[in-house]
């Protein structure tokens, strides 16, 4: 399986990796059955994500999809960070194997998980997450051969 180098320096090299103490919001999503479980801490002050932290428990995919995530909301509004999509994630990697694309999608809804987390801790509505569904245990189909 061919991967970026985008994707290796976040793998060896992963940023923002750790927990957040006093977390603002905090997001896990995972699959039990193929072993990728995300979190993500936010720290969240007058609507800016002053910092962001993940612990990642996963694939090399898992690994970079979370570590370029972190990246791509650290120091931005909440509203800038629900734009990060998981094709966005993917694309700042420079592309994922399509049988590590849900890497990206988990990244992508660790992130709003968070944000579902803080509005509830600060009782705040945020529109962009009406009727967002964590879908926490999608299955995915693993082939043997995509062992790493």
């Amino acid at each position: 399986m061919q991967y970026s180098p985008k994707v290796m320096d976040h793998f060896m090299n992963p940023r923002n990796v750790g927990e957040i103490e006093e977390a603002s919001g905090i997001g896990e999503v995972g699959n039990a059955k193929c072993g990728d479980i995300m979190r993500i801490y936010l720290d969240i002050e007058d609507e800016i994500i002053k910092d962001v932290k993940f612990m990642t428990f996963g694939c090399g995919s898992a690994i970079a999809s979370s570590s370029m995530a972190t990246e791509m909301v650290k120091g931005k509004t909440i509203h800038e960070a629900l734009a990060v999509t998981n094709k966005a994630v993917a694309e700042a990697l420079d592309g994922l194997p399509p049988v590590k694309m849900h890497c990206s999608v988990l990244a992508e809804q660790a992130i709003k998980s968070a944000l579902i987390d803080y509005a509830k801790k600060n009782n705040i509505h945020i529109p962009e997450l009406d009727g967002v569904v964590i879908d926490d245990d999608h299955d995915h189909h693993h082939d043997v051969e995509e062992e790493e």
